[in-house]
């Protein structure tokens, strides 16, 4: 593709010094392209007077804020690593990720200082805060004040930028590589499949530990000239009244975001009209897609991983009824192949990716590395699709959550779709749990929508009129919520755990 490429901040700068790349959602504050520049110069000036240099790894412990983009940029700058850290996890679990990746410095916000002083004392980091509190040797916005100027220097797309750490919903985190290849290459597969333009506005919310926070689409919109509003987290009634005023142009949610949306009183009289909706992370249910079509929103289904950049497949509108619930098609810089299918040609196998936009690997874990990609270097997602006659994608489910129930196989998205069509339930998620006589069963958790009781004695009967009988669960278990990944995933492992431990 190409060996390096512009210092992305300053060639920003260059085209576009006084547009706005970014609104601070809580104080309005507005970041030009240039005064973003200029900040990321400064802390990358102070990275090298605290000699830290190429290679060298800082956490990130904090809220959504511009500040965060501010040292992604400054890393790109000096050639140290980013590493993202899940404010959601406490210090037990922060500490093996933290130690994995041997980091030197810590950022963090006012919100996670109790976390941070932890981790900090623990593994003799260098510390920087952001924001008004004095907990730190260095502050932010000291380090990232001053003239501003720096020799431009080109960035190698393919060193590591920043890490991910992600465990899917396997509970065994991994840093993910992410390199500037792979943001460009993003940016073409997306901006092509959403068509952004300079001019759009879009709104980030979804955490920044998590590739959707960062590339869906704020960074995207940075390498194009827009802008973004920055919300520390997901703060419905701020998202619905950008919507009403029709100040975003482009919006990306999960699942749970639209879900939740969905669930207002004031659903009918919501605003669509100006913005297009993208939607990713998990499976967003054919009900959902139909209620916000129906509203004016085409929300369109994606399907990628932090290991591709993330986006790989992108619904177009035109096609989300004619081929709903599908992913689309896969974009221009990125190759798929669906395992023992011809190429081309229908079929249902797992999906395995190749190109720019893919992770060259796991942080110092060659292992890992080495068990995801096949030997002709084809990354192995462990997500069957099946591919239908005019090309559309459909993600059929994981292969690890596929259980065989007396010699046949059961693939639980298909038996939760089904089930999230009762008038009573809102989320449904099934594992196979083991069964002396059929070898494995289907066990259920349901999620009741608000104000609405399952009826459990009568949902086998209801299921019959719906599943073949070896794809009926065997076991309903009401919940009041799901274990969840950043992403809205459904952790299926620990509801096996409660399973197993008769939790529920």
């Amino acid at each position: 593709m190409f060996d390096f490429v512009p210092d992305m901040a300053a060639k920003r700068a260059e085209l576009d010094p006084d547009a706005i790349a970014f609104t601070e959602a809580e104080t309005g504050k507005k970041w030009t392209f240039l005064a973003f520049e200029r900040a990321a110069n400064n802390l990358a000036n102070s990275f090298d007077a605290m000699q830290i240099s190429q290679g060298d790894r800082i956490a990130i412990l904090c809220k959504n804020n511009v500040e965060f983009f501010v040292a992604l940029f400054a890393c790109q700058k000096t050639g140290a690593i980013l590493a993202a850290l899940n404010w959601r996890q406490p210090v037990a679990e922060l500490q093996p990720a933290l130690k994995s990746i041997g980091a030197r410095a810590l950022i963090f916000d006012e919100h996670n200082q109790a976390t941070a002083r932890a981790l900090i004392q623990e593994n003799d980091l260098i510390s920087i805060t952001i924001g008004s509190a004095k907990v730190a040797e260095n502050q932010f916005n000291d380090l990232a004040s001053g003239p501003g100027q720096r020799p431009r220097q080109n960035v190698d797309v393919n060193r590591p930028w920043y890490l991910l750490f992600t465990s899917g919903t396997t509970g065994t985190p991994k840093a993910v590589i992410q390199t500037a290849k792979m943001a460009w290459a993003n940016a073409i597969n997306i901006g092509q499949a959403i068509g952004i333009q300079q001019s759009d506005v879009g709104v980030c919310f979804l955490p920044l530990f998590h590739t959707a926070g960062i590339n869906l689409y704020t960074l995207p919109l940075f390498l194009n000239g827009g802008h973004s509003i920055v919300l520390p987290q997901f703060d419905e009634d701020f998202v619905v009244d950008l919507l009403a005023k029709n100040e975003i142009t482009q919006f990306f949610g999960v699942p749970a975001i639209y879900q939740a949306l969905s669930l207002r009183e004031d659903f009918d009289q919501m605003s669509f009209d100006h913005a297009r909706f993208g939607c990713g992370g998990a499976a967003m249910p054919i009900a959902l897609v139909r209620e916000f079509s129906k509203r004016g929103a085409r929300v369109c289904n994606g399907f990628g991983m932090t290991e591709t950049g993330p986006t790989a497949f992108f619904m177009d509108e035109e096609n989300i009824e004619t081929k709903i619930g599908s992913v689309g098609k896969v974009h221009s810089l990125t190759q798929y192949r669906l395992d023992s299918v011809e190429d081309g040609k229908p079929g249902t196998g797992e999906i395995q990716f190749y190109g720019p936009a893919i992770t060259p690997g796991y942080f110092e874990n060659a292992g890992a590395t080495a068990a995801t990609f096949t030997h002709d270097g084809w990354l192995k997602t462990g997500d069957v699709g099946k591919r239908d006659d005019d090309g559309y994608v459909f993600i059929v489910d994981r292969i690890k959550d596929m259980y065989i129930s007396g010699g046949e196989n059961v693939y639980p998205a298909e038996v939760e779709k089904v089930l999230i069509t009762h008038q009573d339930i809102l989320e449904a998620a099934i594992i196979g749990v083991s069964d002396p006589k059929w070898g494995e069963i289907g066990a259920a958790f349901l999620l009741p929508k608000p104000n609405k009781t399952i009826d459990i004695s009568s949902l086998n009967s209801w299921c019959r009129q719906h599943l073949a009988a070896y794809k009926i669960p065997k076991s309903f278990h009401i919940v009041e919520d799901f274990p969840r990944t950043a992403a809205g995933k459904i952790r299926k492992p620990l509801l096996k755990e409660m399973f197993e431990h008769a939790e529920i």
